[in-house]
């Protein structure tokens, strides 16, 4: 596991452990891998970042090989470049956790794996792409070292317990609090998104069956709603919050801004269609099961409340949410 430490990482590696199998979790060293696994320490954005696993990788009889890599890397695709390679004679198998924002944009509703790609993405690019390009890159790079032992499982929105950038979080902080809670269009509308747990489980199926190329990894539309999910948020707190449903109209001409002040949520349009309208039709027959919101909710909740309601957050990321006294004036409006 390249990562293994937080949010998809820790999810992958917790379920493999739950298998019975042997994980080694290449990391920073900057959070305790979880029980159980082997560590190996290195910095893949450092020179010779790469030193601890080349030895215990090295094919000579005195280290290791493995069955499978998992690569959760969205930053220089020129770090997946440099471990693919380096494990590619080491590993049977290597996915990549990449993202649907690989497609070209605007990706109409229903698109497929096999839908256009952005353009201009590189396996030796260094820091500083765009996310779509930085995961596109990361592909080429899995691909170009594995080949057909590549597995892209391309993410959609991940929610669920060790999320770390602050979306399900803050709704459950937001909603715990009572009182009227500004609830953004219409409770129908369907929603994207995938737990983070589901994720793992079936990344580790697909490896042991041998799967390879694109996956859109992701709910079905309509899986839930904006509705379901805040009404699961409600439950799970215990908080009796009142939602108060608001026209998308009214929030954006307050200069609200969809998914980040108001995470998860987009009103109708070419963003929406693109991040909550994929076809994910070929991940459900390889076997795709996704568990009930109310599920997702309430564990994400237990293991907040846990932590004394601060979920930790990914320093590369904006922090998400609205604003009380933006919230306040929408209601009162």
């Amino acid at each position: 596991m390249l990562g293994g430490t937080q949010f998809v990482g820790r999810a992958v590696t917790e379920a493999a452990l739950a298998r019975g199998w042997e994980v080694t979790v290449f990391h920073r060293g900057h959070h305790a891998p979880p029980p159980g696994t082997a560590e190996l320490i290195g910095d893949r954005t450092a020179g010779d970042g790469l030193a601890a696993l080349a030895v215990a990788g090295a094919p000579d009889g005195g280290g290791h090989s493995w069955d499978l890599v998992v690569d959760t890397w969205s930053g220089a695709p020129s770090a997946v470049r440099d471990a693919a390679r380096l494990l590619a004679a080491r590993a049977a198998r290597y996915t990549y956790i990449s993202s649907r924002s690989v497609y070209d944009y605007p990706a109409p509703a229903g698109l497929t794996e096999d839908g256009p790609l952005v353009g201009g993405a590189s396996p030796d690019a260094g820091d500083g792409e765009s996310y779509a390009l930085a995961k596109r890159g990361g592909e080429l790079a899995a691909l170009d070292a594995f080949g057909d032992r590549a597995l892209l499982a391309r993410a959609g929105l991940i929610l669920g317990p060790w999320e770390n950038i602050g979306r399900l979080p803050w709704w459950l902080n937001r909603i715990a609090r009572g009182g009227p809670v500004l609830a953004p269009g219409t409770p129908d509308t369907d929603i994207q998104y995938i737990d983070v747990r589901d994720l793992a489980d079936w990344v580790l199926d697909a490896a042991e069956r041998g799967l390879h190329g694109a996956y859109n990894l992701v709910s079905r539309p309509g899986h839930t709603t904006m509705g379901g999910l805040l009404d699961a948020c409600v439950r799970a707190t215990g908080s009796g919050a009142e939602l108060r449903w608001t026209p998308a109209e009214t929030i954006l001409a307050a200069g609200v801004e969809p998914w980040t002040d108001l995470p998860v949520w987009l009103p109708p349009g070419e963003l929406y269609d693109t991040l909550h309208q994929g076809d994910v039709g070929l991940a459900y027959a390889a076997g795709l099961r996704c568990r009930p919101v109310a599920e997702t909710v309430a564990d994400t909740w237990t293991w907040l409340c846990g932590l004394g309601g601060t979920a930790p957050h990914r320093p590369d990321r904006p922090a998400t949410g609205l604003d009380p006294e933006t919230e306040a004036k929408l209601l009162a409006g």
